[in-house]
């Protein structure tokens, strides 16, 4: 898939794109972005295919490898820029999102990635996630959300349900968990998306259509901790109950689940939100046709709320919205062109005429 298939020439208006591969360069592969570098996570880990995913799905960027940058927090997966032969950086803990926002602001020419967890992200990180979306800079955000923190061997994380029992917790978590995706589009978070690591197909669907997006893309990854929270996905997950858990959603199509579609969402009349209905008992003509391209969040915050915040038993999955809307990092560079051609005089000219203006003393 090239860089036009992937649509980023659209979504880059008016804006130079990060520097493709040249027409008669040789096609790359997975193995060209897979560092040298042990990967070292635990046997079962759910990063491992994610990892895999990405790699293989870099090639179809069609991008040179050093116009690529992965930042990452602290966590199990912010070892993510270790294992992936691009320019990286292991940062400090949940502020990967700030020192990626200087990196796109400073460098269009650049894809900006960002790798971190729920806890990462959502913990000592919220403040920095959060604006990040409010702003809209162009990057991808990968939120892998395993429901605890795995790293410091097992601590409840922000996403645990309440009544989690961990280390801890040994009475049980009090705290109401985040929704990831239901903080994203309040922040407002104009690409804000979910998948599973066991789902390769639509893992590297939502991926491609990330990396298309001009502006903040934040995918929450369901993750799978084999050694401290093995088990949180399996209602969607396996093949007797994932059916009636997994709530797909694609732009333009009615929403429906379950054993041959028998399941779907419609409006709720009485709360303003959506709910789960049979289709035999409301019609197929009262199903909500998913709309990802809407401006206004409120639909998309309805059916995210729809996630059952204790022990996992249905998830929407796919692309929740996706708009377009200015991005803060375009806008900075369209202030700074727009002051350099006000100025007259040349660089040096105008350095002195900063140093020297208001009101100056010579000290003799």
């Amino acid at each position: 898939m090239s860089t036009t298939e992937l649509g980023l020439p659209a979504l880059r208006s008016g804006v130079e794109l990060v520097p493709a591969l040249a027409a008669d360069a040789p096609a790359q592969t997975g193995k060209d972005f897979t560092s040298d570098q042990e990967v070292r996570w635990c046997p079962g880990c759910g990063d491992y295919a994610v990892l895999k995913a990405v790699q293989s799905f870099l090639p179809d960027l069609g991008l040179r490898r050093e116009n690529i940058v992965f930042v990452s927090g602290i966590g199990c997966s912010s070892r993510f820029p270790y294992y992936l032969d691009t320019y990286g950086m292991h940062s400090i803990h949940g502020r990967a999102p700030t020192i990626a926002t200087g990196i796109a602001t400073a460098r269009e020419d650049l894809s900006v990635w960002v790798v971190t967890g729920d806890g990462d992200a959502l913990s000592i990180g919220g403040n920095h996630l959060i604006h990040t979306l409010r702003r809209n800079v162009n990057m991808t955000i990968l939120l892998f959300n395993n429901r605890i923190y795995g790293l410091t061997k097992g601590q409840y994380s922000p996403t645990s349900e309440a009544g989690k029992v961990t280390k801890s917790t040994p009475m049980g978590s009090v705290d109401q968990p985040f929704n990831p995706i239901s903080l994203a589009l309040g922040a407002e978070g104009t690409f804000v998306a979910r998948t599973i690591d066991s789902d390769r197909k639509h893992l590297t669907g939502v991926l491609a259509a990330a990396a298309a997006h001009r502006g903040t893309s934040l995918v929450e990854i369901y993750q799978n901790c084999p050694i401290f929270n093995d088990g949180a996905f399996d209602s969607i997950k396996d093949r007797d109950t994932k059916d009636d858990a997994i709530i797909p959603l694609v732009h333009g199509e009615p929403i429906r689940f379950g054993t041959d579609g028998a399941k779907g969402l419609i409006r709720d009349s009485e709360t303003g939100g959506v709910k789960v209905a049979l289709v035999a008992d409301v019609g197929e003509e009262r199903l909500l046709v998913h709309d990802a391209h809407n401006p206004d969040p409120a639909t998309a915050f309805a059916i995210s709320r729809l996630t059952d915040a204790g022990i996992l038993h249905q998830a929407p999955i796919g692309i929740f919205r996706q708009v377009e809307r200015p991005t803060y990092d375009d806008q900075a560079r369209a202030q700074i062109n727009t002051a350099i051609e006000a100025s007259s005089g040349s660089p040096t000219q105008r350095l002195a005429g900063l140093i020297g203006g208001g009101d100056t003393w010579s000290v003799v």
